[in-house]
């Protein structure tokens, strides 16, 4: 069986376009979905975090609306609750030693995009991930990760085939146009080549080793593609 790392954001809130803090962390479906299918696949799932500090669910994410009926939130509270202490103590980012980890996975919420994007950590480990061949796997805000993957200034994955959470669905159920920056957006102007699906689909691309979600509804098609592409 593999070992995978599960790499969540610690930040609890970003910054607006207007200078407003937006209560932020990860989405509770994008975590649990991928930490429970990984686990029942048999798979060793560590969890990892900047500074070792422990993350922090979106508020949102647990809102009856947007997690799918009171019944679909008490079920990932309470998994959430179930993995407490793996949340409570996770591993430090800039200790992880890659050739440990066959996986890297990275569940979005908006936190990716407060403090992801700039650790130099992270991007030494998704670095050295991708020239090995082994599998990353980020979805919905998950890919702004990936922005921290640079050489000289350079996207080391520009002229790679993903996905990510899209402008439309940013403006039409994300954080609007309060929103600091698009990830869509950024991720084409740094030549990665994002492929969409119809808004709040579920909506896969792998391209090679790299395997992408577009939004919260990919969560366990990403997972069953990376539990398949483990098994190859």
């Amino acid at each position: 069986m593999a070992r995978v790392l599960l790499i969540v954001s610690a930040a609890d809130s970003l910054t607006m376009r207007d200078g407003t803090d937006h209560p932020t962390g990860f989405w509770a479906e994008e975590l649990v979905v991928a930490h429970r299918t990984l686990r029942r696949a048999g798979h060793t799932v560590d969890v990892a975090t900047p500074g070792g500090r422990p993350p922090t669910v979106d508020p949102a994410s647990l809102a009856p609306d947007a997690a799918g009926g009171s019944e679909r939130a008490d079920e990932l509270r309470r998994y959430l609750e179930e993995i407490t202490a793996e949340l409570s103590a996770p591993r430090t980012l800039a200790e992880i030693d890659h050739d440990d980890y066959d996986a890297v996975v990275l569940p979005g919420g908006h936190g990716p995009m407060a403090d992801l994007v700039h650790d130099r950590s992270l991007g030494r480990i998704l670095a050295s991930s991708d020239r090995a061949g082994r599998f990353i796997a980020p979805f919905c805000h998950g890919p702004a990760a990936l922005l921290s993957a640079q050489d000289d200034g350079t996207f080391l994955f520009a002229g790679r085939r993903l996905t990510a959470f899209t402008n439309e669905e940013e403006l039409g159920g994300g954080t609007g146009a309060n929103t600091p920056w698009f990830l869509e957006t950024v991720l084409r102007e740094k030549g990665a080549v994002v492929e969409t699906g119809p808004a709040w689909s579920s909506h896969v691309v792998r391209d090679a080793n790299l395997i992408t979600g577009q939004n919260p509804r990919s969560s366990q098609a990403v997972a069953d593609v990376l539990v398949q592409a483990l098994a190859e």
